[in-house]
């Protein structure tokens, strides 16, 4: 009995038809597989091979995978971090007729790791720390949307370098619903139920010896509650000050600003006798740095990244007494002589380990760690020398990052 496929999908790939759909996931042949990490699922899910690039498939129902899918594709249009959606596939049948469940295909997200391959890796107790910092952030930009997660956990995440910190994705949206606005429950529930996921998840690392014993899991697991409440209130809460103090309309852009979120509009209101001011911002999508890059470069990276990026160009301008040109001519000047050339300088078949600007920003620090080290300012051509030899040299190729002794061959999430 031959099945019949559809295929619901913005674009198709034709090349999606040469897949083994008859066959099951966790069956398909070693030759259209590709070897990335992987985190833990309650589904089969596999990394393949098409077209010259790597797609993440799901083996789900068909309900759910069309509800993860419009999900997705709503919280993309969005622009909130998330796996992007490339298609879901129905009508799949075994050779002997047997129905097949559905599959939902993602695009796999470049020189990401699930939680599990980053403690593989490095297995320190403030990496901990730092993916618990990123997982906050996205929660909250979730939140401000209003997505309901509903499973939220670091299993159902992915994470990016970003200047030294983590930037989070979420991969599982098979409970998410988007609301016009969420309630208090409603997101009391998510950061009560991230709390409860990751204590359990680093005990696991624990158990299986991937974490230090040490380690307080428990106190690691309240601090999403204590980031994500501290963020929520700095967005979100109402200031009230005298008449005369406007100036602290301004500082609370700044601090916004600073966090990476852009003012849409502000409420202001006075008391009847006009001595008290009371403000409101409404926060638009988290990016502030990140915009700021794209307009002035044309480079779209993470939002530290561009943070970081920005206060070297800002270096730049200073050294060239160019704080009174047009800022776009001096970033497309610092462009040519600067970030290009770094990146350059690192031999080609090292660059695929990060992306180039996670080599820029490493750069920079490791330039700023042996010029305080030998006490002299290092020329940035010998910095990046010094760093491709006794850094970069060693590190693992996140960009594909292949399974090792460390990093657990589990049914996965994507």
């Amino acid at each position: 009995m031959a099945q019949q496929l559809q295929i619901t999908a913005a674009r198709v790939d034709p090349a999606l038809l040469d897949l083994p759909w008859e066959v099951p996931l966790e069956e398909w042949p070693a030759d259209v597989l590709a070897a990335l990490p992987r985190g833990l699922s309650r589904h089969v899910v596999r990394f393949v091979k098409l077209s010259g690039r790597v797609i993440a498939v799901k083996e789900i129902g068909e309900k759910v995978a069309h509800h993860e899918y419009d999900q997705l594709r709503a919280l993309n249009r969005l622009e909130t971090p998330a796996v992007e959606p490339l298609a879901v596939i129905t009508g799949r049948s075994a050779p002997d007729g047997e129905p097949l469940n559905s599959a939902l295909i993602t695009e796999h997200l470049q020189y990401s790791l699930p939680y599990r391959a980053l403690f593989s890796q490095y297995m320190r107790p403030e990496t901990a720390d730092r993916l618990i910092d990123a997982l906050a952030v996205l929660l909250v930009r979730l939140h401000l949307t209003g997505f309901y997660w509903g499973d939220v956990s670091l299993s159902n995440t992915l994470f990016r370098r970003d200047a030294g910190a983590f930037a989070a994705y979420l991969v599982d949206a098979e409970t998410g619903e988007l609301h016009p606005d969420l309630t208090r429950g409603q997101r009391a529930y998510d950061v009560d139920l991230a709390r409860t996921n990751i204590i359990g998840e680093l005990m696991d690392l624990q158990a299986g010896e991937v974490l230090d014993e040490d380690v307080d899991v428990i106190e690691v697991g309240n601090q999403i509650v204590e980031r994500y409440e501290s963020l929520w209130a700095e967005l979100t809460r109402e200031e009230s000050f005298e008449a005369g103090e406007r100036w602290r309309v301004t500082e609370r852009i700044n601090r916004l600003n600073a966090l990476g979120y852009d003012v849409g509009e502000l409420t202001i209101t006075t008391d009847i006798e006009g001595t008290t001011v009371s403000i409101q911002p409404k926060v638009v999508d988290a990016g502030h740095f990140h915009r700021q890059m794209m307009r002035l470069t044309g480079l779209d990276v993470q939002e530290n990244q561009a943070r970081r990026m920005l206060n070297d160009l800002d270096s730049y301008r200073a050294v060239h007494d160019r704080q009174n040109d047009d800022l776009t001519m001096v970033a497309h000047d610092w462009l040519a002589e600067v970030f290009e050339p770094t990146v350059r300088a690192v031999p080609r078949e090292l660059r695929r380990k990060l992306e180039p600007a996670e080599i820029f920003h490493e750069v920079l620090e490791h330039r700023w760690f042996i010029s305080q080290q030998q006490q002299r300012d290092v020329p940035m051509a010998e910095a990046v020398h010094s760093y491709t030899e006794n850094v970069l040299r060693h590190r693992p190729d996140e960009r594909a990052f292949l399974h090792h002794g460390g990093i657990a061959d589990d049914p996965n999430d994507f």
